[in-house]
């Protein structure tokens, strides 16, 4: 719904080009509402960026890795299928049904560490100067996978915090180890602790250390090559990622409605007149598009980010059945409109004085969220639970 009024603001200036907007044309069919001019294009972008937290459009096209595929494994599950699926752990479950924010990064950097007495294992580092500020962190994960049939005996996989001892060098804290078998998979290791500390004194981030030793000579270490552990170097979509999952604190979304507010207001009344006419339902220049004084209900809007060219870096969905309401709420008030008690005292109120009581407004009665998968750059990909963004059901208020 706020979609669809943010865009009654948008005035009509320069050329013409597909807005990406798709609304019911009263005869029960779908057409694009009209077409919009650069200057609306660009207040449109602006607007919906906003409205996803976003200061300014990503421009990366999403790249082949293992950390998109598992976040767009978990955004179809959130669809279509119960999240049991994939497989996940418990813990897994409850971090993504408690998250509204979860975030991959991949690792920008793996190599052999100098000046430490481990010598075979690998450094992993990952960029996380890019998480929002104010979100709570439900928890973290390391995921390495595991070739299937490579190790012939189970080691032990374990990942150490690099952290910087009183004389300047690199030392090791323990984080977490998992066991790994001929079974292969993904090995998931918890790396909160890290991924807290990194996020709030960014200067200490100094990566993770992977250490690899067998039960038979636990003293031994040997590279994680050598039981099947796929490295940096090697299979994309196997590549060694980290996932964090967040408790969005809301204070972007805030401060982002804060802003376009506070532009709006600052618009000349005599413009924003001139918006809400061009713009207004009824006024539409499509001539396919006939509006009737139906009562009030949901009606079609669908907001295409692929007519938006947003398809190179939003993985998913190419756009959203947003809905919005429409209709008069008249005398009497049906079963059907969802009328409030109130709304039908107002309607009474409105027959006796219609000067000075306005009839009920048409509006939703339930939303629900969305969820939006997309890159921020080559490494960073969210996928993000959009509350209040799909009208399922309208009435008169």
């Amino acid at each position: 719904m706020e979609v669809w009024l943010m865009l009654c603001l948008i005035p009509a200036l320069g050329r013409a080009a597909l807005s990406g907007l798709y609304v019911d044309n009263g005869v029960d069919r779908t057409v694009m509402a009209r077409t919009l001019t650069r200057s609306e294009r660009r207040e449109v972008e602006h607007e919906i960026l906003s409205l996803l937290g976003l200061s300014s459009r990503p421009q990366r096209a999403p790249p082949d890795s293992a950390a998109p595929q598992f976040l767009l494994d978990v955004y179809k599950s959130l669809l279509d299928a119960p999240l049991d699926d994939l497989n996940l752990s418990g813990r897994d479950l409850n971090a993504i049904n408690e998250s509204d924010v979860i975030m991959s990064f991949a690792s920008r950097s793996e190599a052999h560490l100098s000046g430490l007495r481990h010598e075979r294992g690998r450094r992993l580092w990952f960029d996380v100067s890019e998480v929002p500020v104010g979100e709570r962190i439900v928890s973290s994960e390391l995921r390495l996978f595991l070739s299937e049939g490579t190790a012939l005996q189970r080691a032990t996989v374990s990942v150490y915090q690099l952290v910087a001892d009183d004389g300047g060098d690199n030392a090791l804290m323990l984080v977490d180890s998992v066991s790994a078998g001929p079974a292969g998979g993904w090995l998931v290791l918890n790396v909160t602790g890290p991924f807290s500390s990194w996020v709030a004194f960014p200067d200490s981030n100094l990566g993770l250390y992977l250490s690899v030793h067998l039960p038979d000579n636990p003293a031994h270490e040997i590279n994680p090559e050598d039981i099947g552990i796929v490295s940096s170097k090697m299979d994309a979509k196997r590549q060694p990622f980290m996932v964090a999952f967040f408790q969005s604190s809301g204070h972007h979304m805030a401060h982002s409605r804060k802003t376009r507010e506070t532009q709006r207001r600052t618009k000349k009344k005599a413009d924003t007149s001139a918006a809400e006419s061009s713009y207004s339902p009824r006024t539409f220049t499509d001539s396919s598009i006939h509006w009737s004084s139906r009562s009030c209900q949901i009606q079609t809007l669908y907001v295409s980010f692929r007519d938006l060219e947003w398809h190179d870096w939003i993985i998913a969905p190419n756009g959203y059945d947003a809905f919005y309401c429409s209709g008069e709420c008249n005398f009497p008030l049906n079963a059907h409109m969802n009328a409030t008690n109130h709304a039908i005292v107002q309607t009474l109120v409105h027959l006796m004085n219609p000067s000075q009581v306005p009839k009920p407004c048409c509006a939703p009665t339930k939303l629900s969220p969305i969820s939006v998968l997309y890159f921020l750059d080559e490494s960073n990909v969210i996928l993000k639970k959009y509350k209040n963004m799909v009208v399922k059901s309208c009435g008169c208020h």
